[in-house]
């Protein structure tokens, strides 16, 4: 019999219970009590909430933390439960003890099966795929016979200290440009962690993001009220919980690149980047993240750095290490399900239209080089 039970109310998740599974697990900053706790003060999805508990020590120890969306596609056919959990949120996976993971990984699914109120269909979006919960995933669907479709597979840009360094033309044209910059004015990068000027610097952020083509095209955060008051939510939340920074460059003191960037454990993320136009041509962006890079590894408080990037994207080009995504599409019973099938049809066919997209796009690809899965902190 199983010593592990599992709740669905997200009231009982502290930061304490967090930290402690987080030192022991593969992490995912996205499920973090604060992120979670913006997503339903501001109601930004309708959030399903899975907390795994081991009952075998008292006090019962926290061993697994997942969280999902409930989403429809009609009115006339029943909902599925979707990863990640929220926009803006880009990894799928739970957080789990790697010693219960197979126990735990098998008590999510089970507590899903026999709460009536939760659809039997999930898709898996952005799965680490050379996580331990993945692996346990894996093993949960194939022990029971319940269906699996695999809808994608892709690599993504992931940047750990024994990382060797991208080709050296890029490294000359980081450096060109830097120099470059540097002589147009003082170039200066800050990257501070106090909450006040967290909140400063993302104002800075937004400001610069809708001003770009992400606010012609109106996919800039600040494009959508809702999107814009739960981002400031997220990152204030992230902040005062020591989660999250922005790192600004200015010259001669005006912003003209913002990477906001977010943290878990010894793990940083790269959430969310913008430059100012009027300085393309010396690739700001790339810059910024270039030196961030190089300080958070350095720092003794970052072992690795996730990119948040299944599609590679400009960090691609700067970073050699990749981790491999998988989109998974699950069925927990035996029946023929109406939002299988058309959630296989949809999924499927905007995988092949961002695959015929990526086909007319030019990408340069560094060397592919797989690291292993670093220590959580």
């Amino acid at each position: 019999m199983s010593n592990i039970s599992v709740s669905t109310c997200p009231s009982e998740l502290d930061v304490e219970q967090w930290e402690r599974l987080t030192r022991r697990a593969f992490v995912n900053v996205f499920l973090h009590p604060a992120a979670l706790n913006a997503v339903r003060a501001t109601g930004f999805a309708d959030l399903q909430v899975l907390l795994a508990w081991d009952e075998s020590v008292a006090p019962r120890q926290l061993a697994g933390v997942w969280a999902l969306q409930r989403e429809s596609f009609a009115s006339f056919i029943p909902p599925l439960l979707a990863a990640p959990a929220y926009n803006y949120a880009f990894l799928s996976g739970p957080i789990v003890d790697p010693a219960l993971k197979n126990e735990v990984i098998e008590a999510f699914f089970e507590a899903i099966v026999i709460e009536p109120k939760l659809p039997n269909v999930l898709r898996l979006n952005c799965l680490d795929a050379e996580s331990d919960s993945y692996f346990a995933i894996l093993k949960a669907l194939e022990t029971n016979a319940w269906r699996a479709l695999t809808l994608a597979e892709r690599d993504r840009p992931f940047a750990f200290k024994d990382a060797t360094k991208p080709s050296g033309s890029t490294r000359k044209k980081l450096r060109q440009s830097w120099n470059r910059l540097s002589a147009l004015g003082t170039v200066e990068i800050v990257n501070e962690r106090d909450p006040l000027c967290v909140k400063e610097a993302f104002e800075t952020f937004l400001a610069m993001e809708a001003a770009s083509w992400k606010g012609a095209q109106r996919t800039a955060l600040l494009s959508k009220a809702k999107d814009a008051a739960f981002a400031r939510r997220l990152i204030g939340d992230l902040a005062h919980a020591h989660s999250a920074s922005v790192a600004v460059m200015t010259v001669d003191g005006r912003a003209i690149a913002c990477q906001v960037l977010l943290y878990c454990g010894a793990m940083a993320y790269t959430w969310k980047t913008a430059f100012d136009s009027d300085f393309a041509k010396y690739s700001p962006g790339m810059v910024l993240l270039d030196r961030v890079t190089e300080r958070l590894l350095s720092s003794g408080l970052v072992e690795a750095i996730e990119s948040c990037s299944p599609e590679g994207g400009f960090m691609a080009q700067l970073w050699v290490g990749r981790r491999s995504t998988v989109d998974l599409l699950v069925q927990l019973d035996d029946k023929h399900s109406l939002t299988f099938i058309l959630a296989a049809l949809v999924d499927s066919a905007w995988t092949y239209a961002k695959r015929l997209r990526n086909a007319v796009r030019p990408r340069t690809q560094p060397p592919r080089m797989k690291p292993s899965t670093p220590a959580s902190g």
